[in-house]
């Protein structure tokens, strides 16, 4: 768990290089960053009781600081309207949001395709305009756009505007208060196969008697099923079927079922999601809170750029081969810091690891990761049995023991179940001896630890967790939703491996991502500056040492027992085979388990802002594994990894990200930040 910490350090005469003692750290969940609004909301009264919306990409830099908990500014008056709590900066007043709490059962999910949808800009870091005067007092208000009115067409072109520079939107009334708002139909769009841009041509120009303009028919039937995704990926929420596709309706004078709705307050919903998208948070990480393990001192590091490399969350299953620091602390700690989080459910299972269970000599403690068996034995001609000796996987696939990883991995769970056998063996005795030996040394010395030589007998394996195809959601350069946050390796999610990682691509993806990342990484460290105040904005977590020894004790054990608990249930019904009822069972109990635990710790004198090494993997491992939970249940079909027995099949209108943004509702102390008080 150590790891050393080497500074680069920047003097008036060059650099020096210095080097700390190494110290051994656990990050504990808590990426920290200071909010910076695309919006701030200005409210003024005119004699017209205009309001006004301002947005910037940029808010010039001041000398006010401030605390989550509570309003503290510094060097400027604090002001609080009647409508929002603000901060000034400068003379600009900013909008301070409600946080978003992080990942539960209310998980707002959103499925479109990122690469052919300008909406895809979004997952790229905006770029900074320098605003030299956001707001200054008296009559007169400089911003780049002006935006007169708060309805659909308004608040669209402020969301894509504000990419580039200060927007003020200005409404007569409330923000909401616009037709848009009571529109009660839907959204005609063509999103179904068997509707076409012609068809919604002709059916516009016949409504308009033919006196409609051409092109402009052509381009708002061509253009229109982008915005309407652009809508969904924003949140608007629209009604869907039963199969969970949208659900269209047909209008009068249309051929074709077209209209997206959402109920019969459409309007309503579309305008609640853009006024939420032009208020909605921009996060900028600042740097990461640290546990010493070894002097239990908390460390904060305040930096310009941070980069998550942290590793999967291998163990919120039993049995996996990742290392035992593999417990999600880099995807929980960023979906915390509102970092979006992608294609969680894809959990590749290795399908053979050893199984302890079938050695002769059975280890002295429990492996606190399965021993691997690499794929590379079945491709030498290793075959798979059952306990009963019969060959088995010709009967799942043509390929047998060649098959990817998931379909063997399906198939010995298959075995296991029918069969209601703990492991299965994998047989490499056949080939000659120092064939074996020269091309697994490594596995022929462990077996023979345990009394099994590979050379004349087959080797029990069973699957593990093995790697996480989804992650933290990233860009081409490893840029996330938060500024100044980068991500490489098994904690991000790219896009590469899919549903399924093909084999020896993950080392690949770490060193082109990792590399791809440096350069952004670079320039947004020379476009930013460290305020040596920003370690103040946050509340300081401690080690719980006041609570005792006995106390400490109780704590550690019961934390241990949640975690084989958790693991049991992930096992049971989030495994290689799920169902419907089977991730809704794994739903409630986790949260069930997770509010017992919490209860325990804080009726032993836990506080919300202690930190511990198994506390804080705990809190990660609750988090990770609902994440999975909540996006398995998102998707209803089988794909890769994902296989589910009641949606056996791959659907093609599915093949789409599982995307999670960050709820605004949740009470459990696991899934917020630790200087956070609870909203419930």
């Amino acid at each position: 768990m150590g790891f050393s910490i080497w500074v680069w350090r920047l003097g008036s005469v060059g650099g020096r290089l210095l080097s700390l003692p190494p110290l051994s750290f656990i990050m504990y969940a808590a990426i920290f960053f200071l909010l910076k609004r695309k919006s701030l909301v200005l409210v003024f009264h005119f004699i017209c009781k205009l309001r006004m919306i301002a947005m910037a990409t940029g808010v010039a830099a001041g000398t006010s600081n401030f605390h989550f908990g509570g309003i503290r500014c510094k060097g400027q008056s604090c002001q609080q309207a009647s409508l929002v709590s603000s901060l000034t900066f400068n003379g600009c007043i900013q909008r301070e949001l409600s946080w978003s709490f992080g990942v539960s059962r209310f998980l707002r999910f959103q499925r479109f395709n990122f690469s052919h949808s300008p909406v895809s800009e979004n997952w790229k870091s905006l770029r900074t305009v320098p605003v030299l005067s956001c707001l200054r007092d008296g009559s007169v208000k400089y911003f780049d756009f002006s935006v007169i009115g708060s309805g659909v067409a308004g608040l669209c072109y402020a969301l894509e505007v504000a990419k580039h520079g200060t927007v003020a939107v200005i409404t007569k009334a409330e923000p909401h208060e616009s037709n848009t708002n009571y529109a009660q139909g839907g959204v005609s769009a063509v999103l179904c196969p068997s509707d076409s841009v012609e068809s919604h041509m002709q059916d516009t120009i016949v409504a308009g008697a033919y006196l409609c303009d051409d092109e402009t028919v052509r381009v708002v039937c061509t253009e229109g099923p982008d915005r309407i995704r652009e809508l969904i990926a924003i949140g608007a929420s629209f009604d869907r079927g039963g199969d969970g596709n949208l659900h269209l309706a047909r209008e009068g004078g249309h051929s074709h079922h077209r209209i997206v709705h959402a109920a019969d307050m459409t309007g309503r919903e579309i305008e609640r999601a853009l006024l939420e998208a032009v208020d909605g948070p921009h996060a900028v990480c600042h740097g990461v809170d640290t546990l010493n393990v070894e002097t239990q001192e908390v460390v904060r590091f305040i930096s310009k750029v941070t980069l998550l490399a942290s590793g999967g969350a291998g163990h919120i299953y039993p049995s996996t081969t990742n290392p035992l620091v593999a417990t999600g602390d880099g995807m929980a700690m960023a979906h915390r810091a509102q970092a979006v989080i992608s294609n969680m459910e894809f959990v590749q299972f290795h399908p053979t690891a050893l199984a302890d269970e079938g050695l002769p000599i059975k280890p002295k403690k429990t492996r606190e990761n399965s021993f691997l068996i690499t794929e590379a034995v079945r491709g030498d001609g290793g075959i798979l049995y059952n306990l009963g000796m019969e060959r088995f996987m010709p009967l799942y696939d043509e390929r047998a023991e060649l098959a990817p990883r998931d379909v063997v991995a399906r198939s010995i769970d298959d075995q296991l179940k029918k069969r209601n056998e703990k492991y299965v063996l994998l047989d490499i005795s056949h080939k000659p001896t120092e064939k074996i030996l020269s091309h697994f040394p490594n596995i022929a010395a462990e077996c023979l630890k345990y009394g099994l030589d590979i050379t004349s007998q087959p080797i029990p394996v069973v699957p593990a967790a093995h790697y996480m195809c989804g992650g933290v959601r990233a860009g081409l350069q490893g840029e996330t939703n938060v500024r100044g946050l980068y991500v490489a390796g098994e904690v991000a999610c790219t896009g590469l491996h899919g549903a399924n990682r093909l084999a020896s691509n993950s080392l690949l993806e770490a060193l082109v991502f990792a590399r791809r990342a440096v350069q952004p990484s670079i320039d947004h460290k020379k476009s930013t500056s460290i305020d040596l105040s920003a370690s103040n904005w946050w509340t300081r977590t401690v080690v719980p040492k006041s609570l005792g020894c006995n106390v400490m004790h109780n704590i550690l054990r019961r934390t241990k027992e949640v975690r084989k608990e958790l693991q049991s249930i992930m096992w049971r019904y989030v495994g290689i085979v799920r169902s419907t009822t089977s991730l809704q069972t794994a739903e409630w109990r986790i949260d069930e388990l997770e509010a017992e635990w919490e209860t325990y710790l804080f009726e032993h004198g836990w506080e919300q802002t202690f930190v511990g090494l198994e506390a804080c993997e705990m809190r990660n491992l609750f988090c990770c594994a609902k994440l999975v939970v909540s996006s398995a249940l998102a998707r209803h079909e089988s794909r890769g990894l994902h296989y589910m027995v009641d949606f056996p099949h791959v659907e093609e209108n599915k093949r789409l990200p599982t995307i999670i943004l960050p709820s605004l509702v949740n009470c459990t102390w696991s899934s917020r930040q630790l200087h956070k008080l609870p909203v419930c």
